[in-house]
């Protein structure tokens, strides 16, 4: 008598769901901001070929020894030292203002828009780290290097082109680096134990 009549489950139209989520997926990777990673911009030198090594002997005078133990703590040239009085060590190092017998010898090179100029060309910084000294503490002792010649190389452009090292041209940047080029040398990590990363 009573007949049950059966009800139909109405269906969702999901046609535009697939669009939906491509657009949320494009909108929060152009909203959103991604970590990027810290590096320091060096230029490494051309491979060398591998039979033919020379040793080059440099004069302790020329050469200002830092080093990074397994703890973080710095050393320059065997005294403990910030890193701010890193960067002052840097400028009175490759400066050399007052030509002092126990710092950098200079040398006299014909330099593009300079003329006949003193060049600090023969120093060099020699880093040495342990295995265990953390990242952080590494960036820093490099940027405190940058800050030292970055600090000389404004002072000259000041100086010879009256204004500072960052609104100079690019010619006039390559000349001032002629004058204070970066001479840094990395020895290999020692195999020390100890420090927390």
């Amino acid at each position: 008598m009573f007949r049950r009549r059966s009800r139909e489950v109405p269906v969702l139209n999901t046609t535009s769901t697939a669009d939906i989520s491509f657009m949320l997926l494009i909108f929060f990777l152009v909203t959103s901001s991604m970590d990027t990673d810290q590096g320091l911009p060096r230029q490494l030198p051309p491979p060398e070929d591998s039979t033919l090594v020379e040793e080059v002997h440099v004069k302790d005078r020329n050469v200002l020894e830092l080093q990074l133990d397994a703890y973080d703590r710095l050393t320059c040239n065997g005294e403990p030292a910030t890193y701010d009085e890193l960067a002052l060590r840097v400028v009175e190092f490759v400066g050399n203002a007052s030509n002092s017998p126990s710092l950098p010898e200079k040398s006299q090179r014909e330099v593009y828009l300079m003329g006949l100029t003193e060049v600090s060309d023969r120093h060099v910084i020699s880093v040495q780290i342990d295995r265990q000294t953390t990242y952080n503490a590494y960036f820093r002792m490099q940027n405190a290097i940058v800050k030292g010649y970055y600090h000389l190389r404004n002072e000259l452009a000041k100086h010879r082109f009256g204004q500072s090292y960052a609104q100079c041209s690019q010619e006039q940047r390559e000349a001032i680096a002629m004058v204070y080029p970066q001479r840094i040398s990395e020895q290999l990590p020692r195999d020390e134990k100890g420090g927390e990363q």
